[in-house]
Formats: structure tokens, sequence, C-alpha cells
């Protein structure tokens, strides 16, 4: 889901960006020097006398018909692109982009961060070195309009939404640490937004995500289960894409420290592997 960094870093970047611009302004002077398109049209071919009026009739019905049936092309052309703009402006303005992001599919271990959160300068204390594209990959998240999107490739458009994935899951690996952020993942654990656990004896605990380190692209997510104390993949393969570092190494711990009724004691039964109905013996 995350692609590799491109670039680096926010220096590529720009550089990236000053070429687009360059081309771009190139592209516009070629465009503008070459000659239109109306001097190459072929001259019309003078239809002989002897056709008779026939023709003339056939060439006119033609004609009208061709622009009667542009007319209504054109027309409906209008009306569904009036109406898609009607529903994307509707849903644009209805849904936020953190919304969007965690109701996508295998999105369901994050929750939604707080504006106000994202909005305090502290608290992305070093993300903007981390982080390529950041300005404009924080604008995306907080959905404020940039006047500079017109200015991108699709390419660099793709890059800026990678980064604000990004930015958002080193936002939430600290968020989720705050009380509010663990009231708002105590609903989910609830809810078994998380999964519950494969282990049989474990009878469906609900568990918790967990990285295996707090550097990004070092690992994906695990699930934490804190019954057996023991971590899985997550059966989701959406969800097996998610960098472990947007959860880190000590959430599940700390969770279950604030909410300590939530832990479970590790079940005394366990399995007992048989050949013939007898154990097997261990050298």
């Amino acid at each position: 889901m995350y692609r590799d960094r491109v670039g680096g870093g926010s220096s590529k970047g720009g550089e990236m960006l000053d070429r687009k611009r360059i081309n771009d302004a190139l592209d516009k002077h070629l465009e503008k020097s070459s000659p239109s398109t109306s001097r190459n049209k072929p001259s019309a071919v003078a239809v002989p006398s002897a056709a008779g009026k026939h023709l003339d009739q056939r060439d006119t019905r033609s004609s009208s018909t061709l622009a009667i049936n542009k007319n209504k092309l054109s027309n409906n052309e209008s009306e569904t692109d009036s109406e898609e703009s009607d529903v994307s402006g509707s849903d644009g303005d209805d849904t936020s982009w953190i919304s969007w992001f965690c109701n996508l599919r295998g999105n369901e271990l994050f929750c939604e961060v707080d504006d106000e959160y994202i909005q305090d300068d502290f608290n992305l204390c070093g993300l903007s070195s981390q982080v390529p594209y950041y300005d404009y990959a924080l604008d995306l998240i907080l959905d404020v309009e940039s006047s500079h999107g017109d200015m991108f490739t699709e390419e660099q458009n793709e890059l800026i939404e990678s980064a604000a994935e990004m930015l958002y899951g080193l936002i939430h690996v600290r968020y989720i640490l705050t009380s509010k952020g663990m009231a708002a993942m105590l609903e989910k654990y609830k809810n078994y937004d998380f999964g519950r656990c494969p282990r049989v004896y474990c009878s469906g605990q609900p568990c918790l995500p967990v990285g295996q380190s707090d550097i990004p692209r070092s690992s994906t997510v695990k699930l934490f289960c804190p019954k057996c104390e023991d971590i899985y993949y997550p059966r989701s393969k959406y969800q097996g894409n998610i960098d472990g570092a947007y959860f880190g190494t000590t959430f599940p711990h700390l969770f279950l420290m604030t909410y300590g009724h939530l832990k479970q004691q590790k079940p005394t039964q366990s399995y007992v592997p048989r050949v013939f109905g007898f154990k097997i013996h261990k050298p």
C-alpha cells in the first residue's frame, strides 16, 4: 500500500518540481510555435454537376443529422459531467481526508486523529525531516486547499498522497499514546476491530496492533494477544502491508497498563501432540 520513498527528501522533490516547471514552459512554447491544424486541412473536393441534385440532398441531410447527433451528444455529456461534478463535490465536502483514509479497506487498525492534535506543531516535532513533500502532505491531511496543486504532475501527486499516508502514520503512533488516542483505540478494541487471536486456547481473545520496530520501513504491523502474549500476522492481506512503525512497540503494553482490567491471565491449557493416542516423548 505504501510506496517506497522516492527522492529521499524534500531537496530532490524541489528539483523535480523545478524540472517540471521548465518542461511545462517548454511544452507551451512549442505548442504556440507549431502551426495550427486548420492550416493543414485538405481542400474541399468539388462535386461534379453531373452527379445531380440527389447527392446534394444526401449531403445536406447527412450534415444536418450529424449536427443534430453532435448536439445531442454534447448535451448528454454536459449533463453527465454536471451530475458527476455534483456527486464528487458532495462527497468531498462531507468526508474529510482522515475519515476517508481510516475507512479504506485494511485501515481498520487506524483511529481518527483529532485535527487539533495535528495542528499543534509541538506534536509534529521532527517529522518534517522524515517525510518528503511534508508541507503539501500536511495540507492534504488537514483538507487545506493548496494553490500549487495544478503545478504537479500525476506522479508527483501520487508521491504527495503516499507522503500524506506516511505522515499520518507517524502522527498516529504518537497520538495513540495520549489519553484521547487510547480512548479511541479502546472503542475499536471493544468492537473487535483489530481481530481475534488465532490460537485455539485463547478462545477468540481480541488483539491489539503492535510494531516490531519504531523505525519506519522496518517491518509490517502484527497483532498482539494479551492472553498468550504472542504476536501474529493479520488475517487481512491489506492489513499485512501496513508499516508497523505506525503503531510502535509501546502501544499495546501501555494500553494494558492504562486499562488494567483488560489484562488477561495466561491460558494454562496447551496442545499436546499425540501419535495413536500416545504422547510424543521429548528428548
